[in-house]
């Protein structure tokens, strides 16, 4: 039998997460994005938080008693590994195969707390 040695997970979860976290603390542009705007906007510009969690895969919001927002988890990637955006604490966690890598970001260059924000208070006010 040909068993083949287990890959470094972990190294791939903290590859994604460490991509993922540079991302949101420099700003993606609409061409890194892939996102395909009309004239109005350069291919250099960089995505609203609105234009990153537009095509997320779910949204977790955190409340208080009052129903207050206080945060919100995007769930960005799945399967392979999985990865969440934690706005709230300001990680971002990743998991594969029981491997798991959390790391901090500082600056929300996207404002990607305040998009979940407005779509919270929109999704409330329906």
């Amino acid at each position: 039998m040909n068993i083949q040695p287990k890959s470094n997970d972990l190294n791939t979860v903290k590859t994604h997460v460490m991509s993922i976290v540079e991302g949101i603390e420099k700003g993606i542009t609409y061409e890194e994005s892939g996102i395909v705007d009309d004239d109005s906007c350069n291919a250099t510009d960089g995505i609203s938080g609105l234009d990153y969690i537009a095509d997320v895969l779910d949204i977790e919001y955190t409340v208080n008693h009052k129903g207050e927002y206080l945060g919100a988890r995007i769930l960005v990637a799945f399967g392979g590994p999985t990865i969440w955006v934690d706005t709230r604490r300001q990680t971002v966690e990743g998991a594969w195969w029981g491997d798991c890598y959390t790391e901090s970001y500082h600056t929300d260059a996207m404002d990607i707390d305040d998009a979940c924000r407005e779509v919270f208070s929109c999704d409330i006010n329906v």
